[in-house]
């Protein structure tokens, strides 16, 4: 089969790219301003790729293309394929149709964790010899790839609850039509789509819906909106995971987050402990191991697997040290990752001093939903610079309570001078964002050799 992906730089449609490379079709594929690193991941794999989205792309005759929800109508080589009538699917239903199908798919959803959980999975699963394919939205680095067939019958994959393509408004993984499902937490976010967290709760029940007699979910015992969604109808076995207090059957935690004994009721069933902080892992780690435990991983083989588990590209990353000043890269893009993530960093580091710069890039954010959350998200943090660039919202205003601990910049070189400034040796500065930051990493780095 000759594909041609639309969309093919994002981490999803990369991923599906790359898999069906490995499964022996031809597959080309374009983008906007066709970039890096999955653009570097794909051509080493030999896969074509053309910049932008000309209409004269139509010329390839591929059996099929695949769109990414990148892709709009009023795109030119969108509105020649369906004037051609020339077939065309979504990512997600390609995937369950060539990849999925006859599989033991475990689906790992949620507002926050699921890229680091659905890496942990796989290489749980991979720590006790199941050789399973997976594609998470990130760079495993036990594995160094986001996506692969496997060899065996399980396959672990990062269920996201965005909507599937401009003519599929179905969240992406009601396609995935997992035995084995993770619904890890459940907050309201993606602003751009959903109304509410009702609207979103309605999602994550369909996807539940979509669980045989014979599978599991493993819930988040934490969260009131997955137990709103459980309500609403469940026909497949409910392993809980984290609850405050004992509770027959759910997986618990007793210990530090780097730590822990893992406690079914009163009975300890295994112990972690690994490099990873933050109660949100520790939560993560649970998860992972009561969804391994559906598939036959006994607890301590899940455990001792997650003890050389060494994290997702861009999760707490560190990017290096100048003038006794460390540069952290994250992902967070929502209030509670964010605050999470400061969260993590204060434990490890202690008292030292916490720099948070962080860009508003979501479209959630962008949107200005949850400004008033920021003060709350920063709080650990003992200063914080926010980009403002391209913002409908005024960010000073948002993040007025916090007085002189925050600063509202405009431009990245002047939040890396106002950054520089402020630095003194021993302290950390994490900078978060969901895209690449203007490169703000290695520019501080930079200046502050530079002031060295």
């Amino acid at each position: 089969m000759h594909i041609h992906i639309l969309g093919i730089c994002g981490t999803f449609m990369g991923g599906i790219a790359a898999l069906a490379r490995e499964a022996g079709h031809t597959v080309t594929g374009c983008d906007a301003n066709v970039y890096p690193p999955m653009s570097d991941q794909l051509r080493a794999l030999g896969i074509d790729l053309i910049d932008g989205f000309g209409a004269d792309q139509l010329a390839l005759k591929p059996d099929v293309f695949v769109v990414g929800n990148v892709v709009t109508r009023g795109n030119p080589l969108m509105e020649a394929i369906l004037d051609a009538g020339a077939p065309y699917t979504s990512g997600p239903q390609w995937l369950a149709e060539n990849v999925l199908q006859g599989r033991h798919v475990l689906a790992v959803a949620g507002t926050h964790g699921k890229t680091t959980t659905t890496s942990m999975l796989a290489w749980v699963l991979e720590h006790a010899g199941l050789q399973p394919g997976f594609l998470v939205g990130g760079v495993p680095q036990n594995f160094g790839i986001s996506a692969r067939l496997g060899g065996g019958r399980y396959f672990a994959i990062e269920a996201d609850e965005y909507d599937t393509a401009f003519f599929d408004k179905r969240s992406k993984f009601v396609h995935y039509r997992p035995r084995t499902a993770v619904l890890n937490n459940l907050e309201f976010d993606h602003a751009d789509i959903f109304a509410d967290l009702a609207a979103i709760e309605t999602q994550f029940h369909h996807l539940v819906r979509t669980v045989p007699a014979s599978g599991r979910l493993v819930v988040n015992a934490r969260e009131e909106s997955l137990q709103r969604v459980l309500a609403r109808g469940c026909w497949s076995e409910v392993v809980r995971f984290g609850p405050m207090k004992e509770e027959p059957g759910a997986l618990r935690a007793r210990g530090e987050p780097h730590a822990f004994d893992v406690l079914r009721g009163a009975m300890k069933v295994a112990r972690v402990d690994w490099a990873l902080l933050g109660e949100h892992n520790q939560l993560n780690a649970l998860a992972t191991i009561a969804a391994a435990e559906h598939v036959g991983v006994a607890p301590e083989v899940a455990a001792a697997g997650l003890a050389t588990f060494q994290n997702v590209k861009r999760r707490l990353e560190k990017r290096g040290e100048a003038a006794g000043v460390t540069v952290y890269d994250d992902f967070a893009h929502h209030p509670t990752a964010i605050r999470t993530t400061v969260n993590g960093l204060r434990r490890k580091v202690g008292a030292a001093r916490i720099l948070a710069a962080f860009e508003p890039r979501s479209n959630t954010m962008k949107l200005g939903t949850m400004k008033a959350q920021l003060p709350w998200a920063l709080e650990e943090a003992d200063l914080s610079f926010c980009h403002s660039g391209n913002l409908g919202w005024d960010a000073a205003e948002a993040l007025a309570p916090m007085g002189e601990q925050a600063v509202v910049l405009d431009s990245i070189d002047k939040m890396v001078a106002a950054i520089v400034k402020a630095a003194r040796p021993g302290d950390q500065v994490l900078c978060m964002s969901n895209g690449g930051f203007g490169g703000i990493h290695a520019k501080l780095l930079a200046a502050l050799a530079a002031k060295a």
